[in-house]
């Protein structure tokens, strides 16, 4: 359950994000309330995610994926561009996250002697 409640924080952390920017600068009522009560949503939801996931791999995978998702969101629904350079970061905040989510599951598995040359360098 702890997955789906940061699914959903990610999901309300774009559509917040989405609201910030048609509110232009506070200047449009609903789209700054829309703002306000997604952004509560999406804390409230990575708050519930934590009582299971670490705050390390829980908070990098909210801002990386919700970062990785407004560039393409700004791309394609408000006509920003999409240089080489921001394909190239997005592309590292995805395996940065992907990474996070391997490298303990990878330690743990060599600590538990599942790898063949952790015991090798042992001996």
């Amino acid at each position: 359950m702890a997955w789906v409640y940061l699914s959903m924080a990610i999901l309300f952390e774009i559509i917040g994000t989405i609201s910030m920017k048609l509110s232009e600068g506070f200047t449009k009522g609903v789209p700054s309330i829309l703002m306000v009560v997604f952004y509560l949503f999406a804390f409230v939801s990575l708050n519930f995610s934590l009582k299971v996931i670490p705050v390390s791999v829980a908070y990098a995978i909210w801002s990386g994926i919700g970062t990785a998702a407004i560039a393409v969101v700004g791309y394609y629904f408000f006509k920003e561009t999409l240089t080489v350079t921001k394909i190239i970061a997005i592309g590292l905040i995805i395996a940065g996250v992907v990474l996070l989510n391997s490298g303990d599951h990878l330690v743990h598995k060599a600590q538990s002697g599942e790898s063949s040359s952790s015991h090798e360098m042992e001996g």
